[in-house]
């Protein structure tokens, strides 16, 4: 977190009326010890847990601490004691660095409980699958049990994503290894177009020799197993891909979704079979082909918005609201946000009060950070860039014009 302090400019005509304020023993403090700038040159109490004595600060190295019923500059009210103290007791939080690792570990926990789970289901139901190859002669059964196959391994690299994801960030890996996910996600797109291509090739090879298939009663039910287990998969892997913003769990949840339509393929097939139509079952191949070339579409559109840092623009819109709302900020500059992994983090630029002191915009800018971790789903981090609002004309980035990156519009 960065609040760049050396753009906040002290008042020309002496100390602003906060740290008068302060002098004179009224400084405020809620009961967590933090103090935050209104951005008239007052401190509002409002308070978070940073660097304070109940053992979760938020590690921003504000050197203030709650003590014996003291604020940090002087007696605080017996009722905002009490009420400090019962937010504590009933509800602890921090952001500490540790504290957001645990948030992340959890996610990836989460991923990896459904890649085992979703894992289990497609390779049972592709064993079942290839009893009844076995039996019947199905070319479509086959097709459909190598897709299964196919798809439970796709967990594989998703598995080695997560678990990188897992590491602490080094002095080359910067932002870590959350990243992998999106190429694992990639593979997944990989593997999504080599069953469609499979299945047109499949259907179109059965059109031009049409053939017999044995255990029609067989061939339909292992379709209809093959289909229930995809799509609860799918269901799965979709959710909690949604859930922790893993674009690579949803992805592979599409992949499981599209291997579910070939066992409806296998199904219809044997049905028209039944009822002497042999062309049957190689056209509704070629429609499910087709089903599979839409899923693979929206499957490869989320991992490209991934790999290009795209992001949901209400989550921008949520941003610049939570962030407006917070004391002492008194305009909202550019916010960007990206995800790593199914992490997001987020960069922005707040204005405050010119005459506040450099302790005071630093912590308008670490509410602002923990304000918007609270507020906005995934978000794990921020850096909050605080700037003077004043004096009037002054430009205190003139040196950077040339330099910086156009803000998002």
């Amino acid at each position: 977190m960065s609040d760049h302090p050396r753009h906040v400019s002290p008042p020309p005509d002496g100390p602003s009326p906060t740290a008068r304020d302060h002098e004179a023993g009224q400084g405020g403090s809620d009961g967590h010890g933090h103090q935050i700038a209104d951005g008239t040159g007052h401190v509002d109490a409002h308070g978070h847990g940073h660097g304070h004595g109940h053992g979760h600060g938020h590690g921003h190295g504000h050197g203030r601490k709650a003590e014996a019923g003291e604020g940090a500059h002087g007696p605080r009210p017996k009722v905002t004691r009490m009420r400090a103290a019962a937010v504590h007791l009933f509800a602890p939080h921090s952001h500490d660095s540790a504290a957001r690792s645990d948030a992340a570990m959890e996610s990836s926990r989460r991923g990896m409980r459904v890649l085992a789970l979703s894992f289990a289901v497609l390779v049972a139901t592709a064993l079942v699958q290839a009893v009844i190859v076995a039996y019947s002669g199905s070319v479509a059964l086959l097709g459909d049990t190598l897709h299964n196959f196919a798809d439970a391994l796709t967990a594989v690299p998703l598995a080695v994503a997560f678990s990188l994801g897992r590491r602490a960030a080094t002095r080359r890996f910067t932002y870590g290894y959350g990243k992998a996910e999106d190429l694992a996600g990639l593979a997944i797109v990989a593997v999504i177009t080599a069953s469609a291509v499979m299945a047109g090739y499949e259907a179109v090879q059965r059109l031009l020799a049409p053939q017999d298939v044995r255990a029609l009663g067989w061939v339909a039910a292992a379709g209809v197993a093959g289909f229930l287990g995809n799509e609860w998969v799918a269901r799965y892997r979709i959710r909690v891909g949604r859930e922790i913003g893993s674009a690579a769990l949803v992805a592979d949840g599409l992949h499981a979704r599209a291997d579910g339509l070939t066992s409806l393929a296998v199904l219809l097939g044997a049905g028209g079979s039944a009822l002497g139509f042999r062309a049957a079952d190689p056209l509704v191949g070629l429609l499910i082909t087709v089903a599979i070339c839409f899923v693979l579409r929206d499957a490869a559109r989320q991992i490209y918005h991934r790999l290009m840092d795209a992001v949901d623009p209400d989550l921008l819109d949520s941003a610049e609201q939570v962030l407006a709302a917070t004391p002492g900020v008194r305009s909202v500059g550019s916010v960007r946000m990206r995800w790593i992994g199914h992490a997001l983090h987020a960069e922005v630029d707040i204005t405050v009060d010119h005459r506040v002191s450099v302790i005071e915009a630093h912590a308008v800018a670490v509410e602002a950070e923990h304000r918007l971790i609270h507020r906005v789903p995934c978000l794990r981090a921020a850096t909050v860039h605080a700037d003077p609002d004043g004096p009037h004309a002054a430009d205190h980035h003139a040196s950077l014009l040339g330099h910086r990156i156009p803000s998002p519009r």
